[in-house]
């Protein structure tokens, strides 16, 4: 019998074990897959999940591990057009972290080790989860073996394709985007070292971010799918709009992806809550799906362990009210951002593209707009 089993070994899950472990509450972490990516996927660390992070003692070797990217550029027909500085002064990290996401996850899982040897369970698939009345009941299979697990609580930390959320019968709200894109890591033979680049080109905008051991991430709008990627396609389409040359036999990983966001209208029913993606999709374009996951974990955490240590059969239902209200506008405000970054990078007109782009350029220079996308970018 567990007090929790979080269902997910993400970051997100990885990061709700670690904040219930801390605090001396039994927990299991059931997890599919047998054993975890080495993909770089998500890699852009936000300040405010930064200081989560350090509350679990796993922000310190993440830092000594990612590049910490404290400005940003804006590039238009090979001049620059805007500089971003994204260093607040009284930030406990006034910095974004680039670290791949596989470095992430191995930082979490173990600590989670420390914490509990044995808590990590791979290769369980969860297919259904009862409520006896004081019991939870997750059942599932173990390679083709049956097995089951008993908890108080459930959190699910199973992604955009939630397993748990679809027993729930939860239908989130969907939207779909006109966009489309392909990114891929490079050998970073840029002249740009640890800043962001944007390259707001009539074709669509490119983005390019550092990653640690000399890789650079490159990100380019496209206007259709692009369901084949190849490092020589990426190449090209990064020469073509940008004039900058990437050695496609570096390639270390590429994806191509289109855009949709999800909204659950409820994240906790009864003693099963969900977080992260399985409760609010992001659109990948801003970085903040991951870091909106852990500050779910940072606030639902305290409200189930007040509720394990008084015996409550749940947390306090005005409690669960104000996780939710805060939590969703959270993710709503992260949609909006996300949805204004993505109708930035779409296709101009030169002209038009070139009039944006002075407006932007004069307006960054002044100190209440700089402060306001500052903050936009590093999520404060």
């Amino acid at each position: 019998m567990f007090d929790v089993v979080v269902v997910g070994a993400g970051p997100v899950g990885l990061y709700m074990a670690a904040l219930l472990m801390r605090e001396g509450h039994r927990v299991a972490v059931l997890e599919r897959h047998i054993s975890p990516t080495r993909q770089t996927r998500a890699i852009g660390i936000h300040p405010p999940a930064l200081a989560a992070l350090d509350s679990v003692g796993v922000a310190a070797p993440l830092v000594s591990s990612g590049v910490r990217i404290t400005r940003g550029a804006a590039y238009s027909g090979g001049r620059k057009v805007a500089d971003m500085d994204f260093a607040r002064p009284a930030s406990e990290y006034p910095f974004i972290l680039s670290v791949p996401q596989y470095l992430t996850i191995e930082a979490l899982e173990s600590r989670v080790s420390e914490l509990g040897p044995l808590a990590l369970h791979r290769g369980v698939h969860v297919e259904e989860v009862a409520d006896d009345g004081g019991t939870l009941r997750l059942r599932g299979r173990f390679r083709d073996a049956p097995v089951e697990f008993r908890s108080r609580f459930v959190v699910a930390a199973d992604g955009v394709h939630s397993a748990l959320r679809g027993g729930l019968g939860l239908e989130p709200r969907l939207r779909t985007y006109p966009d489309y894109y392909v990114m891929g890591d490079f050998r970073d033979e840029s002249i740009f070292g640890d800043t962001a680049v944007l390259f707001l080109e009539p074709g669509g905008i490119v983005e390019s971010f550092p990653l640690p051991g000399g890789i650079r991430r490159w990100v380019v709008r496209l206007g259709t799918s692009c369901p084949e990627p190849t490092p020589a396609k990426l190449a090209a389409l990064i020469r073509n709009r940008t004039a900058h040359a990437v050695d496609s036999s570096s390639n270390t990983m590429i994806s191509a992806f289109g855009v949709t966001s999800r909204l659950v209208s409820r994240m906790v029913h009864g003693r099963i809550a969900l977080i992260g993606d399985a409760a609010h999709e992001i659109s990948p374009i801003g970085g903040q799906g991951m870091n909106l996951g852990w500050l779910d974990a940072a606030a639902l955490a305290p409200l189930v362990s007040t509720a394990l240590r008084t015996s409550a059969n749940r947390p306090i239902p005005a409690e669960i009210a104000q996780f939710e209200r805060s939590r969703q506008r959270a993710a709503k405000k992260a949609i909006w951002q996300a949805s204004v970054n993505m109708a930035l990078g779409r296709p101009l007109h030169p002209k038009v593209l070139n009039a944006r782009n002075a407006m932007i350029g004069r307006a960054i220079t002044l100190p209440v707009f700089s402060e306001l996308v500052a903050k936009r970018f590093t999520m404060h």
